[in-house]
């Protein structure tokens, strides 16, 4: 008796009926992810549940959230209909209503490949910088992030790139060890050279922006680090920015804390066109510089000059809303301001 011949199993596709666009969803995929995939623009934010920008209306069809109890949706969002992009998965074909925005569009479409632990530094006592070697290359553009799998729970974790990579063959990320947090347990911890692990991306929108006329100012906390140091190496390395200056400052807790001198010393330009400048927020009685948390001393080291920047941050979330509140009394304009806000 001849078998029978397996029947391919049919993907999930999304429809947006109000622009009649329609893209593939595999099931282990989520929308949003899929849709940027696909090279369209919806919007979103921090892609792991928190921020809530990827929510959507569900018009027909079933889908699953991939974990319960997501910062991002309220209790009023469920009753509504409303999901997250970036959790929710196609149980079959369906419909949503969500807007589309060209500026969420990537320049490289996000793709999941495997990356291969070939290497680690320590930056400082906390934050240590992770190198993978791509399975399937993927380029990125300075300043954007990747979500890492753990191996031992599936979870994901959004971690900036802090090198520049012009064919995506290796991916480095500066990461902060965070007491019993289950991811950077694994990799400061179980993870060995030659060990594999999903990663996919590129994502964000804090990417650095060649085109801008202005000199630049990157603001980093923690391991904040990671894509201002990224932005930083592709700036001192553009032909289309060699005439604008860098302002690098990072901020930390102590002296102890204080990190990225030695990685922008080796940079073209360093001392002429990229400065560097670190604040301490409790600073001790031998402390020779800055005294302060990075919106403030920005504010003190820049006052009014401030509207002449691109500014770049990164950091813990409290800094993150600090630099926004400290921009926008300082008359920033919106456009001028790049961030991922992912936690």
């Amino acid at each position: 008796m001849r078998p029978r011949p397996q029947t391919k199993k049919h993907m999930p596709n999304v429809q947006i009926p109000a622009s009649d666009i329609t893209f593939p969803c595999a099931e282990d995929d989520t929308i949003l992810r899929a849709a940027l995939r696909a090279g369209l623009g919806l919007p979103y934010g921090c892609n792991v549940g928190v921020c809530g920008n990827c929510r959507f209306q569900l018009l027909d069809g079933e889908v699953r959230h991939g974990q319960e109890d997501l910062p991002g949706l309220s209790a009023r969002d469920r009753e509504s209909g409303r999901w997250l992009g970036c959790q929710a998965r196609a149980v079959g074909d369906v419909k949503i209503k969500v807007p589309q925005r060209d500026a969420f569009k990537s320049k490289f479409l996000p793709t999941r490949t495997v990356g291969t632990f070939i290497g680690a530094e320590d930056i400082t006592h906390d934050i240590r910088e992770f190198h993978f070697r791509l399975k399937r290359p993927v380029p990125f553009q300075a300043g954007q992030f990747a979500l890492i799998q753990n191996p031992q729970d599936g979870e994901t974790r959004a971690y900036s790139m802090a090198n520049v990579s012009v064919t995506g063959h290796e991916w480095h990320f500066a990461i902060r060890r965070v007491p019993g947090g289950r991811m950077t347990s694994y990799l400061f911890g179980a993870m060995q050279p030659g060990s594999a692990v999903n990663l996919d991306g590129p994502y964000g929108l804090a990417y650095l922006r060649e085109d801008s006329p202005r000199d630049i100012l990157c603001l980093a906390g923690g391991s904040g680090l990671g894509p201002m140091v990224s932005i930083t190496r592709a700036a001192a390395g553009s032909e289309r920015l060699k005439e604008r200056a860098v302002h690098f400052l990072y901020g930390g807790r102590t002296a102890h804390d204080i990190c990225g001198k030695n990685i922008l010393q080796c940079m073209p330009g360093f001392g002429t066109r990229i400065h560097y400048h670190c604040s301490v927020s409790e600073a001790s009685p031998d402390w020779v510089g800055r005294a302060g948390l990075v919106h403030e001393v920005a504010r003190e080291m820049f006052g009014e000059q401030l509207r002449s920047f691109e500014i770049y941050f990164a950091g813990p979330p409290a800094m993150a809303d600090a630099v926004m509140k400290m921009a926008m009394t300082s008359r920033v304009p919106v456009a001028q301001l790049h961030f991922d806000k992912f936690y």
